[in-house]
């Protein structure tokens, strides 16, 4: 247990003048008021008040405030009255101690109106005298460390409190060292197992990791005495709640986070802070997007600091902080670190009105409410000023950083509920799902099983949370539609051969063909395909044993000689005046991709022979004034000669649709030879293919087929030329909706 001295000796550190009178007297009347009383633990009660100022001396606060730690219990837990304490200490030291006493009455669920007005007391002393809710939180640290005897309920609820309340209280207050305390404290227990689990895995490899720092720390001193630099270094241990948060936060695990090992430098000036950032880039490669300025830019409770993280020894990332020491002094007691001890008139608070001010307009914009949880929650509203605090139906708070979405909150809630967020009301108002909220906003999310997440949430969700749960749905989908076209696509190469994907799996060469790919397995081959990336005939070639292949080839070698029996050009096309014709070089125009059936002319071109367009296409149109070039042209009334066409698909955006379009695609035995498919806006797909057609007829009925599937919405032929402004049509393309859908939609 604490002595006395313990406490005296370290007020008299940082404040020499200090009445230690007060001190003593308190000391004495406090064992009195508290002796033959225990702590639930069995230890002496006493042990509690000494703990609570020796936190208070931590605070580096002044001796009225050490003597009302010491004092701060004997009002609620003895038979102490007020006069006792007034005669005794004066009123200065009894108004602080019945403040304290208040906050400890206050039931921070209760649904009683008098808690409101208790809870609006605390409040208001804060606003008065800042020393009675740091004097709580010295005492709030000693009880989150004690509460292994209490029971479960007990445990979390004061630990619950403490996250929601004490602890947003000491970080917008600035106050490092209890945020951190009081945050490890209460993960203990409100996720056991998760404290556990991060405690044991810094446990496995502390001494590896504190040799490292340590190795960091000299490599950084012997840089500072390079340079003529004076300044202090030490290793910052990680806060295994903020682990913990960043895990939850943005969706990883332990063994993602690699900015475990941080380091601190305290220098004597500013300019010797940014020299030794300069020194620490110049040692270390910086990782983009890890530097911070707190520094010219403070955070709202005064913090200022250089923050970087690089990439250090062994390939490591450290994260590294650059401060002055009274900026150390400011980050680790906060506002605390303003009270200034002069001789003669004792304690003297320095400027601080500034960080109280929002709790005077807090308590003006409130005075009204009179329900405790409506009070509360406003409270917890105003303890960040840099984050926002949303509201679900059901009165429930939830954090969000500021700029956060409708669709930050879905995600929030629940991931499915963000998976299928059509649309979001805040305050009764219906916005788009890119609305940032702000600070006490009502939000109610509309959900829908057909609605899912495009890349277009990636532009403005701010949360770690939604962009990874995002990504990983549009990644997997994806994958899924990669697979669809890929499995079609080989289908239609493996049925030359008489065979399908779900028959090549007990061939012996299959491995080795997979393989001989470039591949593992058959997912990712397949998946390679359906981008583009593997001809699908280059597997077959690895798959079918050579004497099958060179047997298939000798076929279809006889089936093209037996239809050059018959006249067919090979082209395709006759040229008015060339009788043969199987001999002049005649290539399809790319610009229009010309079908056997389409309107068509030919012009001589330099060097390539003759060039075959459509009669509308704006090649031809170019050709203005050169009509001793232009040739007439024709189909032969009989051609195997397919014709690349270029379709585009406009679809509602859900599962099946690839796989649809895909199967209708074989039964007509068309071959798909590139495809694209994207997500667009008001949940639509956009499917860019290439097919193989043989005439203009058999065009015409693919595309009234493809129109036939549930879920399409439009079908177009596209030539190349057409291709820029058809996208941009097709984006303004909507179906009819319900009424509820009509009207999200316009204000989406």
């Amino acid at each position: 247990m604490l002595k006395l001295d313990d406490i005296t000796d370290s007020i008299l550190s940082y404040h020499p003048n200090a009445d230690i009178d007060i001190i003593l007297n308190a000391y004495v009347f406090t064992a009195k008021a508290h002796r033959n009383q225990s702590r639930k633990s069995g230890e002496a009660y006493l042990s509690h008040p000494l703990e609570v100022a020796y936190n208070v001396t931590k605070l580096k606060m002044d001796e009225v405030s050490v003597a009302v730690g010491l004092l701060h219990d004997t009002l609620e837990d003895t038979m102490t009255t007020k006069e006792e304490i007034v005669d005794a200490f004066g009123d200065e030291v009894y108004q602080l101690v019945e403040g304290l006493t208040k906050i400890s009455q206050i039931e921070f669920a209760s649904r009683e109106e008098k808690q409101a007005e208790n809870f609006r007391k605390m409040i208001l002393a804060m606003s008065k005298d800042i020393r009675v809710i740091l004097i709580k939180l010295a005492d709030r640290v000693h009880n989150i460390k004690t509460l292994d005897s209490m029971n479960e309920a007990s445990q979390k609820r004061i630990a619950r409190e403490t996250i929601e309340i004490f602890s947003p209280l000491a970080h917008r207050l600035g106050i490092g060292w209890v945020k951190s305390e009081l945050e490890n404290g209460a993960f203990k227990y409100l996720h056991p197992k998760d404290y556990q689990f991060i405690d044991e895995r810094f446990t496995d490899k502390q001494e590896e990791r504190q040799k490292f720092v340590e190795d960091v720390c000299e490599i950084v001193s012997s840089e500072l005495a390079s340079a003529d630099i004076k300044g202090r270094i030490m290793g910052r241990p990680k806060n295994n709640y903020s682990i913990y948060s960043k895990m939850q936060g943005q969706n990883l695990d332990f063994d993602e986070i690699y900015d475990l090992i941080g380091i601190r430098i305290l220098t004597e000036s500013i300019r010797d802070c940014y020299a030794v950032l300069g020194m620490i880039h110049s040692l270390w490669k910086p990782i983009p997007g890890k530097f911070k300025d707190y520094i010219a830019m403070p955070k709202p409770n005064m913090y200022q600091s250089l923050h970087t993280t690089v990439v250090g020894p062994d390939v490591k990332r450290v994260e590294v902080q650059i401060r002055t020491e009274e900026m150390h002094r400011v980050s680790e007691a906060g506002i605390a670190a303003h009270w200034q001890y002069k001789e003669g008139d004792g304690r003297k608070l320095k400027q601080i009105d500034e960080q109280l001010v929002w709790v005077r307009h807090f308590l003006e914009e409130n005075e009204g409410i009179k329900n405790p949880k409506e009070f509360l929650s406003e409270f917890k509203v105003n303890l960040y000023p840099y984050e926002v605090y949303i509201f679900t139906p059901k009165g429930e708070v939830v954090a969000l950083p500021q700029g956060a979405t409708a669709v930050d909150f879905a995600f929030q809630v629940h991931t499915d509920v963000g998976y299928h967020c059509l649309g979001a009301k805040v305050n009764g108002r219906i916005v788009p799902l890119r609305y940032k909220l702000k600070n006490g906003d009502h939000v109610e999310v509309f959900t829908s099983p057909q609605k899912e997440p495009t890349r277009d949430w990636l532009k403005f969700v701010k949360t770690s949370r939604a962009r990874g749960k995002i990504l990983n749905f549009l990644n997997g989908k994806e994958k899924t539609r990669n697979l669809e076209v890929g499995k079609s696509r080989l289908n239609l190469e493996l049925k030359r051969f008489s065979l399908n994907i779900d028959k090549i799996g007990n061939l012996k060469e299959l491995d080795s063909a997979i393989q001989s790919c470039g591949f593992n397995s058959l997912d990712p081959l397949i998946i390679a395909v359906g981008l583009g990336k593997l001809n699908p005939r280059h597997f077959t070639e690895k798959l079918i044993p050579r004497e099958r292949l060179d047997k298939k080839k000798a076929e279809e070698k006889q089936a093209s000689a037996k239809n050059n029996d018959t006249k067919v050009v090979k082209s395709g096309i006759w040229v008015k005046g060339f009788d043969g014709v199987g001999t002049l070089l005649i290539r399809m125009g790319k610009c229009c991709s010309p079908v056997p059936g389409d309107e068509i002319l030919g012009y001589i071109t330099r060097g390539r022979g003759v060039s075959v367009h459509t009669v509308d296409c704006p090649s031809v149109s170019a050709l203005k004034g050169e009509n001793d070039r232009i040739l007439e042209v024709g189909w032969n009334e009989v051609s195997e000669v397919p014709s690349i066409v270029h379709v585009q698909i406009v679809t509602m955006d859900k599962p099946g649709m690839l796989a649809t379009i895909s199967s209708v695609l074989a039964t007509l035995e068309i071959n798909i030879t590139r495809a694209s498919v994207n997500q667009g806006p008001n949940s639509r797909a956009y499917f860019d293919l290439s097919i193989e057609v043989s005439s203009l007829e058999q065009l015409n009925k693919t595309l009234g087929d493809v129109k036939k599937v549930e879920g399409v919405i439009y079908v177009e032929r596209i030539k190349e030329h057409q291709k820029k402004a058809s996208k941009k049509s097709l984006e303004n393309i909507d179906p009819d909706k319900s009424k509820t859908d009509q009207k999200l939609s316009s204000a989406l």
